[in-house]
């Protein structure tokens, strides 16, 4: 009997959440109704009170369960909430599955959907870091910025000087001659020499930014909230010191993934199908999860297919391996062995080298899994 009232008092909380406002409604399973809908300012404390005043009505043994879609509004609410002793779950947009009949949406609609899913468990829920690691999840997320502001910069510049008919006939941009070349560009035009050294101050300007970034996520690295993780993944072939704070800042908990197949899966690495009957047919990846991080690991994936064919190590990796748990610089070792072999076979077959680096991509991404679990027997 115990145990039915318990369920009984269970409440699901549904909060559609914007920058604002938050919607909220009550959901009670055995009455299959909603209760006390109402939109509050978007602050912890509003939501804390109105729970407070619905307990006040249903009674002091109710037990609230709260969840809300994940957005740009990022982890605060559900931190606060946790705090205050309410249990709370952030929901993945993607693993909620909207009626095609619904013809109606609003905030108040939404909220009740997200109560009614609670209840169901119709949803996966995000894993939610620590602060510190969405704190340098945020840094990597910033470096990725100033990076694609310094392509943009680029860009521009060679645009500008495409448009002058000042063309570097040369290979290689951006190397140290190509660099000489630019300082000694020289033009008639006083407004055309303007726009060149604005053009040049940015790129200059982002070029320092983005290595000050990068020096000071070296000296993240070392931190011990992330230190174990990436002292492991330096080891492996194609990966260094930046790319592995990324991948830990951006995964969190390894161990959430039940096996190599699912860490894939999250990274979007594996294929789509469109199967019927007797007939079966592969698709492309599916494409799902971090962009940045699949991008990581192709990028990883081709720096291997570029090591040493008789299998010497780089002094780059031999630095990096140095000191290390030897079965762990084993394991990154047979990751190269592999993932070499892998990529020259589907070459063989008459793969694109796209289709076998991607196909190598997703073969690291289990190795990176075993690495992370400690199975790497």
């Amino acid at each position: 009997m115990q145990k039915e009232h318990n369920m009984e008092s269970i409440v699901y909380v549904g909060m559609d959440v914007h920058k604002d406002s938050y919607s909220i409604c009550c959901y009670k399973a055995k009455e299959d109704k909603f209760y006390y809908e109402k939109k509050v300012k978007a602050e912890t404390k509003r939501v804390i009170k109105y729970l407070e005043s619905v307990k006040e009505i249903f009674g002091e043994e109710t037990i609230f369960f709260c969840g809300y879609e994940a957005g740009p509004t990022g982890f605060g609410l559900y931190r606060d909430l946790e705090k205050e002793g309410y249990a709370c779950v952030v929901m993945a947009p993607t693993s909620l599955k909207k009626s095609a009949n619904q013809k109606v949406k609003n905030d108040r609609v939404d909220a009740r959907y997200l109560a009614k899913t609670l209840f169901t468990k119709d949803y996966s829920a995000v894993n939610v870091t620590t602060e510190e690691e969405e704190a340098i999840k945020e840094f990597c997320q910033m470096r990725l910025s100033i990076q694609t502001e310094l392509k943009e910069s680029k860009q521009k510049l060679l645009s500008f000087l495409l448009r002058q008919g000042k063309k570097y006939e040369e290979s290689g941009y951006w190397t140290i001659k190509h660099k000489n070349w630019l300082a000694k560009l020289e033009f008639e035009n006083q407004l055309l020499k303007e726009i060149f050294n604005e053009y040049m101050i940015s790129v200059n300007a982002n070029e320092q930014r983005l290595k000050t970034i990068e020096n000071r996520l070296k000296e993240i690295a070392k931190e011990k909230v992330v230190k174990e993780k990436v002292d492991k993944l330096v080891c492996f072939s194609g990966i260094e010191t930046l790319t592995a704070v990324t991948i830990v800042s951006t995964v969190g908990d390894f161990n959430r993934f039940s096996s190599a197949y699912h860490f894939s899966k999250y990274l979007g690495l594996t294929c789509k199908e469109d199967s019927s009957g007797g007939r079966e047919r592969r698709l492309g990846i599916t494409k799902s999860g971090s962009k940045n991080l699949r991008r990581l690991l192709v990028e990883s994936a081709k720096s291997i297919k570029k090591t040493n064919l008789k299998g010497k190590k780089s002094r780059r990796l031999l630095e990096r391996q140095q000191g290390k748990d030897p079965l762990v610089v084993a394991y990154a070792d047979k990751c190269r062995y592999r993932i070499r072999h892998k990529i020259a076979h589907l070459e063989l077959r008459g793969k694109s080298a796209n289709v076998a680096t991607t196909a190598a991509a997703r073969e690291l991404a289990c190795f990176i899994w075993g690495m992370m679990t400690n199975n790497i027997a």
